[in-house]
């Protein structure tokens, strides 16, 4: 392997290009085929350069799909990007009622995070997720 092909952390380019593309399929809620690599032994919370998750990724971009085979792989819901967000903020902010019911359900806490996923929900004036919380939170 020659210089160029390593980065400065000595990471082979080929597999930053491979995260890439794991990262991209979650943005774009190709579930089955992440799964499929994820199956094959990728890391299921690996993180981007800003800290974003596969999970964070997928539920800010309205992937529910990805997001619930995500869980179903273990993806960890209290994880934060570098700017403190966690799947269940974003999946708040985008108003996605499927990803943030996943999330829940898989037991992520609506206080977590900063801002939190309760605070978006008021900033952005959504009450459907206080139906979303008494719902399974009572």
């Amino acid at each position: 392997m020659t210089e160029a092909s390593e980065n400065t952390a000595g990471v082979p380019a080929e597999a930053i290009e491979l995260a890439n593309q794991l990262f991209d399929a979650a943005r774009q809620n190709q579930a089955a085929s992440l799964a499929a690599f994820l199956d094959a032994g990728a890391p299921v919370n690996m993180l981007d350069a800003q800290g974003n998750s596969m999970l964070i990724l997928a539920a800010y971009h309205h992937a529910a799909a990805t997001v619930s085979m995500l869980l179903e792989r273990g993806a960890d819901v209290e994880l934060t990007n570098d700017r403190g967000q966690n799947a269940l903020t974003c999946a708040v902010f985008k108003q996605d009622v499927e990803s943030a019911r996943a999330l829940l359900e898989a037991g992520a806490n609506p206080d977590a995070g900063s801002p939190s996923a309760r605070e978006t929900a008021k900033m952005f004036s959504w009450p459907e997720f206080d139906k979303l919380l008494a719902d399974l939170w009572g």
